[in-house]
């Protein structure tokens, strides 16, 4: 085990480079009308306005799709297509965080504590359990419309 943490360490010790490019994440948001826009941040909007979000590859899954409806991706992220196309803007919308965060520390837990056994079988259920807590937290804090 010792030799374990030394090749560790010793690893961690290595220079590395970092890119000077910041990695922008998106999103792609889809209402229940096949209504689909790219974000880059996710909101509640609660019962009324049903978002969906996917990460930003299902676009190029998806953009020749006929069953979605491609609208222009919006100034503010803060709002929602209606069913008619308009946009809602939503400037009190509550952003949905906590869910990145929460699967990076259920991984970690997990991968701790299955450990002897190798550590994906708990990262991976770990991920998923902290990522389902944080984004319902992020959820349950939207207020109803």
């Amino acid at each position: 085990m010792s030799s374990l943490l030394a090749t560790v360490s010793a690893g961690s010790m290595i220079p590395t480079t970092a890119n000077a490019d910041t990695v922008e994440k998106t999103y792609v948001a889809c209402n229940q009308y096949g209504d689909c826009w790219r974000v880059h941040q996710r909101y509640a909007y609660g019962r009324d306005a049903p978002i969906t979000y996917y990460n930003s590859d299902w676009y190029d899954a998806h953009q020749n799709d006929e069953h979605v409806h491609w609208r222009p991706d919006p100034v503010s992220d803060r709002g929602y297509y209606e069913r008619d196309g308009s946009w809602h803007d939503d400037p009190g919308a509550r952003a949905l965080v906590g869910g990145a965060k929460g699967a990076g520390v259920g991984a970690a837990i997990g991968c701790i504590v299955t450990l002897p056994i190798g550590c994906a079988p708990g990262a991976a259920v770990g991920a998923a359990v902290g990522g389902g807590t944080g984004a319902a937290v992020g959820a349950a804090t939207t207020p109803d419309h």
